[in-house]
Formats: C-alpha cells, structure tokens, sequence
C-alpha cells in the first residue's frame, strides 16, 4: 500500500498518513457495509485518492499531474516493493539510514523495533528515519526502478544494506546475547524478496544463499548457558538441512554465466563449511581458493582476515600469523576485536601462551557482545592457566 500511494504522493511523509487515514476509511466502511472482496486493494485505492485529494487541497495537482501519469496498465505490487526498496537503499543516505528505512517502510517495523535494532533511544531513532525522509525529498530522489547503467551501484548498496542487517543479527555487536534471530529473519526476508523480484540477478541468489547457509546453524551456535560454540563444536544433526540444500542450488545457479560477486564467493565458503560432513572432512584448500578470488572481487581488511583462518588449517598457524601481524600493520581493523582474537587463537595453537594470553586481553577491551567477552574470558583464563594448547580451531561460530 506504502509503495503504491507514494508513486502518486511522491512524498514518504504524506504517503504514510495517507495509508493511515485509508485504515481509518476502513474502519467505518466495512463495519458499515462488510469486508470487500479485496480489502488490500480497497485499502490502496483509498489511500491514493487520499494523495490526490491531499495535492488538490495543497493546489500543486497541476504541477504534478504529469507524475501522476501511467504507462500501460497498473504496474504489479511487486514492483513498487522493489522501487521502494531501492528508495529506501539510494545511495545519498548512510548506511544506517539505509537499514532503518528499509525496515520502517519496506517492511512495516515499527519504529521502537527499529531503535531496539541500533541500540539508541526510540527517539533517536524517529528523528533519524525523520532526516532520511527529508533527505530523499530535497534531494529530488526518483521513486523508479534504477536504469540499466545505474543498477549495478544501486543493487549493490540494496543487498549490502540486507546483509548488513543480517550481520547484526546473526551476531549482535553489543548485548547480552550472542544472536539476534528476530533480525536475522527479517534480513532473509529481504533477501529472498529481492530474490523474487530480480530473478536474473545472480548477486541477490547469492546473498540469499550465503543467509540460508549461515541461519541454518542458528540452533547449534550457543550453549545452553549462552557461550557461542565454535564452528568444530557444533552439533551438525541440529542444523536446518533444507535451508541448507537450498542454499546449495542457489549458489550453483548463481555460479553460472560468468564470474561470480562478493556474495557469490562467501556463499561458496559459507555452502562447503555447512555441506561438510564434519568439520575435519572440511575442505579447507577449496576454501583457501575460494577467499583468495574473494579478496581480489572485493579487497577488504575483513576478507583478509577471515582467509588466515583458511590458511592456518592449510599451512599452519605460523603462516597466518605472518599475516594477520601484517593486517595489525595496516591499522585499519585497529578496533576489530576479531583481529586480536584471531591472533590469540593462533597464538595459542603455536603453543604461545604468554603472548595469547595478551591478545585475548585486547579482544576482550574492544569486544562489546557480552557473550562474546565471556568466551574470550574463558579461553584466556584456559591459556594462563595450562600454559600451551593444543590443536585447535580458529574463532568463528
């Protein structure tokens, strides 16, 4: 309804009062005279003529008649969810900004909800979505599909937004808990509507995928007390196999027609971790090519650290530390609690206690999930208290 009354509204502001009053409407009409045929197409018709009748009383319907001009037909509801989509993801808004639109308008949170998601006051965040708003109508943002020359950056930022969402979710940045599945869901909803309403685009199959293979082990990723489990301690029988099948066929139908994005590549990594047997039958030089045509599609500090891990269990913990010590170097994962964690692990596997024991410390101070902090409290009370470790596993859960 949002989506169709703001093609004539052109306005988010006067759309969203617009549904509003459409459900007022409503209220009286079908007490009055009963449930229509098509309630949700009643309601966005009443909606629309609440736009027009909002731009006659305003006497600007002239000057934006030829707005109001369609072409052939009534386009499909879908469309105007992926318009709005892609509203909601233009690249004149910030990331942030991105994530709270998309989820107050093209998924109908609530706003409390929203705030809950970034941790700040409801407040805050109404005056955020507020400015996003605002931003889009002074800076003229077209509610229309992206041109063909204009799709590539648009898509990307669309499904950078749903994975940065489901990021959040999958592993909440501060909190008491490790997950936040209700977030994570909302994400694979997203995921799986742009999917559907761009069948032709590998990159969306591809990032559906890569959510289907890492929400399929949602069950096993925490202890009963709350701990997260690494990815060698979990109980593979508990894992969503459907989720992962379908995850499987998304990523060889994305595979094909040439080479494949940055979703694509982690979807591979996230599909042969899920479709192992167990973790020692994973095959780790696979995913060893897999992060190296990954780093080179998208050339991230983040990918090159997530690749030592590959290159620990393929050339051992000497050879990733040579280059998780060049990432320190860089500085650009300075305060990414991931960095010390990683180097601490590998610290550990080498038999190097002392100097584990102080980048546990470090990953510690910067970490701000609960859960993860006690995790890390934990391997580094193991470390100093037996002094060297035996084989074990990168961090990852």
């Amino acid at each position: 309804m949002l989506a169709a009354t703001v093609r004539v509204a052109r306005d988010l502001d006067l759309a969203e009062e617009c549904v509003q009053d459409a459900y007022v409407a409503a209220l009286g009409a079908w007490t009055r005279d009963g449930v229509p045929s098509r309630p949700g197409a009643w309601l966005t018709t009443a909606a629309r003529h609440n736009a027009l009748d909002a731009l006659r009383r305003a006497r600007t319907l002239r000057s934006k008649l030829p707005l109001l001009v369609e072409p052939e037909g009534e386009p499909e509801p879908h469309v105007d969810r992926l318009r709005l989509v892609f509203l909601c993801c233009h690249p004149a808004l910030s990331a942030e900004a991105q994530v709270a639109l998309t989820l107050r308008l093209a998924r109908g949170v609530a706003t409390p909800d929203i705030a809950g998601v970034f941790l700040v006051p409801v407040a805050t965040m109404a005056a955020r979505i507020t400015r996003a708003k605002k931003k889009i109508a002074q800076a003229r943002i077209p509610f229309r599909l992206p041109g063909p020359d204009e799709l590539p950056a648009r898509l990307d930022g669309a499904l950078t937004t749903v994975h940065l969402l489901f990021t959040t979710g999958h592993t909440a940045p501060t909190g008491p808990t490790l997950t936040r599945d209700d977030i994570a869901e909302r994400a694979l909803d997203l995921a799986r509507m742009l999917t559907g309403l761009l069948p032709d685009e590998r990159e969306a199959r591809g990032l559906l995928a890569l959510l289907l293979a890492n929400h399929a082990r949602r069950a096993t990723r925490t202890a009963p007390d709350g701990r997260p489990l690494l990815l060698e301690d979990q109980d593979r029988a508990l894992w969503d196999r459907d989720a992962i099948a379908e995850a499987d066929g998304l990523v060889i139908e994305a595979l094909r027609g040439g080479g494949p994005g940055r979703f694509t590549l982690q979807a591979a990594i996230a599909t042969l971790h899920a479709t192992a047997p167990s973790y020692d039958d994973t095959d780790w030089d696979q995913i060893l090519v897999l992060y190296d045509a990954l780093l080179e599609a998208w050339p991230s500090p983040v990918v090159a650290l997530n690749r030592t891990v590959a290159v620990a269990m393929v050339a051992g913990p000497s050879a990733a530390l040579a280059e998780v010590e060049e990432l320190e170097r860089d500085g650009r994962l300075a305060a990414y609690h991931y960095l010390p964690a990683v180097k601490a692990d590998l610290l550990r596997r080498a038999g190097r206690a002392r100097e584990a024991a102080e980048a546990y410390g470090q990953a510690i101070d910067l970490a701000g999930n609960d859960a993860e902090r006690a995790f890390l409290a934990a391997r580094l009370a193991e470390t100093t208290g037996n002094g060297t470790i035996g084989d074990g596993a990168a961090p990852g859960s």
